[in-house]
């Protein structure tokens, strides 16, 4: 299960209630700026060759 963080944002509307901006605390801010970095990460590492959880584990132990 994931913990997802829904953050609380107040909107700034012109005079026909068009949402012009928004305004979140700086905590969730950093949280999406952090998200944004891992989405960018996952998108440059998507072309990269995988290896199943067993090999990981042995390639961790030391083993071939």
């Amino acid at each position: 299960m994931s913990n997802v963080h829904h953050p609380h944002a107040d909107f700034v509307t012109d005079q026909n209630g068009n949402r012009k901006a928004v305004i979140l605390s700086f905590e969730d801010y950093q949280e999406l700026l952090e998200d944004l970095d891992d989405l960018a990460v996952v998108a440059e590492r998507q072309s990269e060759d995988t290896i199943s959880h067993a090999e990981l584990e042995r390639e961790l132990k030391g083993e071939s």
